[in-house]
């Protein structure tokens, strides 16, 4: 290897000490450990524009062990990506965008939140699927305006966590060739050498998932590493793996290889030593001219950029339609005749007298919004005969490339985290689904999504003790505290057909928000509401009704329980007491409304109120107060058929009424 080529590998190294140094805060190991694979596929393969990150047939890069953070952050300087040197000097410091770990939408070039491990090859694998399902709706023959490869870093960590064993099965299945995944292989963790607890065959585990397997690659060879994504390259109905060795803080005289390089500073007096052995006679954060014209991508990026627009300009030409909806989807618009289509469905909904599980009502309105939303991609965790995701227009992915439904099998976590990357790709809405208990299992990538800031629609049916004799093990109890007091994520749980199309409109409509749409197994009643109550759903609480003059009590509810509240208060309104209803399908949003419209629903003055829910009750509180009074349930519920069941935790007219009367008289 030439010294040339061995200094633009070090440049990677010696600018992720230094920042990590600086901020006496890091992970050196790793970054010093991948920078000769890093410094082929970034200057030698990578596809990508430094001047237009957002350039939409770029190649996709993810750092699924984000802890290698700098890494990514002096690959993006280095390559002129609009990350300063005094931004790489910041790392990790207050408002910088050169973060701990790389964030969305926080970093130009950084195309996923990563950090919690394994998270970041599971949106890999969407991004793969987005790739392939696009190019399959818009590519014509001599047009290929979708073409490109998603590139993977990932470590013994990411490959420890159970999610990429749901998704590296998943990308087998499905044959995404154009996802190439490095392991980097140094067998070092936190607490030491893996050899205690992970001793496993990579290769063969990953043969048995259908992978094409690239093994013994020699992570600091610049020929072999070379050769290696050349062999990737060439495999047309696998994923590929490809198993580098390295060696963990390489360059590095006394840390490299051992664990103590993996997730602290190196030390002055080790910098000084690792400079020396590398031959990097520079000081800190100073790179050569000459390595920075060696990284900096500016012209090639350009020229692959124009190039592509010369081929669209044609495609636009011979393909006007799908040139439009290709921007259209792209560029994340809604159809055009979208609200007008939508509002004629929710006044046709209006005054159905029905009785409907909103999981069906949820079904019927992709039945019918489907056909207007062709980047709708829908998928359940093996269980679409009860989450109702499938409507007639939908086609497996698996069947059809250029389909919109994703059989995920049973993989909660996987299937939230692959969505999450065809989100974040563009071009698509994904919806997910499960019952709400198995939100449980994949939680931190709902997490990741409201972080992300991302369009992700979750569907979560059997939405409490209602779905009866399965039992305690299936029936959601502090799951909606969870979604609810999630920053950035609009939970909705409406209480009939005409409030879950308007949840799912909300959905469709939100830019930056994911949403939880939470959804009944069993039959609700419907019910009627004027012109501004309908109004009013947007706004995630209303009053629904007033009973008398104006109210002594406030009931407040939401969901299934709606319903009972409601003939509960005309039994208190028969008994001479003023009381109003509010329904509560969305706390988020309601939370953000104004004040003034707030204090309208919620009377300061009025502080005997009652929350009934069948959810855990220490949520309903904030709006009920420390002398109101919540029916819900704080226990994990009994196996009985539904209407046993609610009988017996309280969720009941008698008991509302009841309990109505005790605080009203109190």
């Amino acid at each position: 290897m030439s010294l040339i080529l061995k200094k633009t590998a070090n440049a990677l190294r010696m600018l992720s000490i230094d920042a990590i140094e600086k901020a006496q805060s890091g992970h050196p190991g790793a970054p010093m450990g991948m920078a000769d694979i890093a410094d082929v596929l970034w200057r030698k393969f990578l596809k990508h524009n430094p001047k237009n990150p957002k350039w939409s047939n770029r190649d996709r890069f993810i750092l699924s062990n984000g802890h290698a953070s700098m890494l990514l952050y002096s690959l993006l300087h280095l390559s002129g990506y609009d990350i300063s040197i005094e931004q790489i000097k910041n790392f990790r410091k207050l408002n910088s965008i050169t973060p701990g770990h790389p964030e969305f939408g926080h970093t130009p070039g950084v195309e996923m939140t990563t950090g919690p491990l394994g998270q970041g090859l599971a949106n890999a694998v969407g991004v793969a699927i987005a790739e392939r399902t696009f190019g399959a709706y818009f590519n014509r023959p001599n047009y290929s305006i979708v073409d490109h490869y998603t590139w993977v870093f990932a470590g013994d960590g990411c490959l420890m966590e159970g999610i990429s064993h749901e998704v590296a099965s998943l990308a087998g299945t499905l044959k995404l060739s154009k996802l190439i995944v490095f392991y980097d292989r140094n067998n070092i963790s936190i607490d030491g050498e893996t050899k205690g607890w992970f001793t496993e065959d990579v290769a063969k585990r990953f043969k048995a998932y259908h992978w094409n397997v690239i093994d013994n690659v020699n992570g600091h060879d610049f020929n072999n590493i070379y050769q290696a994504i050349h062999q990737a390259k060439k495999q047309q109905k696998k994923p590929s793996l490809i198993i580098c060795d390295t060696i963990i803080g390489y360059g590095s005289p006394n840390k490299s290889g051992k664990e103590e390089c993996h997730g602290a500073p190196l030390g002055v007096d080790e910098i000084l030593l690792t400079k020396k052995f590398l031959n990097w006679e520079y000081e800190a954060f100073y790179v050569p001219t000459e390595i920075y014209s060696k990284w900096n991508f500016h012209d090639q990026g350009s020229k692959l950029e124009k190039n592509w627009k010369e081929l669209f300009t044609k495609y636009s030409i011979e393909y006007p339609e799908l040139s439009n909806e290709y921007n259209r989807r792209i560029n994340g618009l809604l159809p055009q005749t979208w609200e007008k289509n939508s509002e004629l469905y929710i006044q046709s909904i209006c005054n159905l007298n029905n009785e409907l599980s909103t999981r069906k009502a949820s079904q019927n309105i992709l039945e019918q919004w489907g056909k207007w939303f062709p980047e709708l991609i829908g998928g359940s965790a093996d269980l679409a005969p009860s989450n109702l995701t499938m409507w007639s227009g939908s086609q497996s992915i698996k069947d059809n490339i250029s389909g919109n439904y994703i059989h995920y099998g049973v993989r909660e976590f996987g299937m939230t985290a692959i969505a999450n990357g065809i989100a974040n790709y563009g071009g698509f809405i994904p919806y997910t689904a499960t019952f709400l208990m198995f939100v449980e299992y994949a939680r931190n990538a709902v997490r990741m999504a409201a972080m992300m800031k991302i369009k992700h629609i979750f569907i979560y049916t059997h939405d409490s003790i209602g779905l009866g004799e399965d039992g305690p093990t299936h029936q959601p109890i502090e799951q909606l505290i969870s979604l609810r007091t999630t920053p950035n994520l609009n939970v909705w749980r409406p209480s009939d057909q005409l409030e879950t199309a308007i949840s799912w409109k909300s959905a469709l409509e939100s830019k930056y928000t994911p949403t939880a749409l939470i959804l009944s197994r069993q039959n609700l009643v419907p019910i009627n509401r004027n012109s501004m109550q309908i109004k009013n759903i947007y706004k995630g609480g209303y009053v629904l009704q007033d009973f008398n003059a104006y109210p002594n009590l406030i009931l407040i509810s939401s969901g299934s329980e709606l319903w009972i509240t409601m003939c509960a208060a005309k039994i208190l309104s028969k008994k001479g007491y003023s009381v109003r209803v509010v329904s509560m399908p969305c706390t988020n949003i309601f939370d953000v409304q104004n004040p003034t419209y707030k204090n309208l629903v919620l009377p300061k003055k009025v502080n005997k109120r009652i929350a009934i829910e069948a959810s855990s009750s220490n949520f309903w509180y904030k709006y009920v107060g420390l002398d109101g009074v919540v029916i819900g349930i704080d226990m994990f519920g009994e196996s009985a058929p539904a209407p046993e069941l609610f009988k017996k935790f309280g969720f009941t007219i008698n008991n509302i009424v009841k309990k109505s009367e005790l605080l009203l008289n109190k």
